[in-house]
């Protein structure tokens, strides 16, 4: 088969894909009147008054793209799960999920003082840990259902080299421990200066131990094979 067919064909199974989570979304709505009640919105515009200008002060866009995350995810319809994401930021994600009965705990560095009050006033836990490549994650004294991780910056070094096989598996494998029988792992990289997700080695490592991989979008539907 030509590469361009092969191409066409990838590209058309990613655009159908997404095509039809853009449609469950509106099927199966989550609107923001429930998800906001009760926060105080005032502190969230004193924030970002006093934080306009950095990346994730305005509130009303993070809120959105989380709560398509959340929807995407099908977590706004099911029963109560455990649920750890890594690099959680100011906790957009982990709130919403919190509207919903879900059991959070975010994971991230204490460098953002932003990050800080947004947490604060959405009332998610968060440790302070910073992952690193061959370091485990620290003792969290329970198994997660979801393991989630967006927009991840943790897979690079300072001088903005990526993670190979090695890394991943390591933490692949840490993950493991961390996860729930029948648990889920969903992550999303940043694209590499060439515009790519995922080397070529990598994305094939992700495949082997059993991910749907598309994209940025690395889905462990039945957790980790291997």
């Amino acid at each position: 088969m030509k590469l361009s067919r092969k191409v066409g064909k990838l590209v058309s199974r990613e655009g159908y894909r997404r095509a039809w989570r853009r449609a469950q979304r509106s099927i199966f709505r989550l609107p923001f009147g429930p998800v906001m009640a009760g926060v105080d919105e005032k502190r969230l515009r004193e924030i970002e008054k006093r934080h306009a200008g950095e990346k994730y002060a305005d509130v009303d866009h993070w809120m959105r793209v989380n709560r398509e995350r959340v929807q995407d995810l099908k977590l706004h319809r099911g029963r109560p799960q455990r649920v750890l994401d890594l690099g959680c930021g100011g906790g957009y994600f982990l709130f919403i999920l919190k509207r919903f009965n879900h059991s959070v705990l975010g994971l991230d560095v204490d460098r953002v003082p932003l990050f800080s009050e947004l947490l604060e006033v959405f009332g998610v836990a968060r440790v302070v840990f910073e992952i690193k490549p061959f370091e485990p994650l620290p003792n969290l004294r329970q198994q997660f259902d979801w393991i989630t991780a967006f927009s991840i910056g943790f897979d690079r070094s300072c001088d903005n080299v990526r993670w190979g096989v090695q890394e991943w598996d390591f933490l692949l494998r840490d993950l493991q421990r961390q996860l729930a029988p029948g648990g889920k792992i969903y992550l999303a990289v940043n694209p590499l200066p060439n515009g790519e997700y995922l080397t070529p080695e990598v994305r094939d490592f992700f495949a082997s131990r059993g991910a749907d991989v598309e994209r940025e979008r690395i889905f462990f539907r039945n957790g980790l094979r291997g």
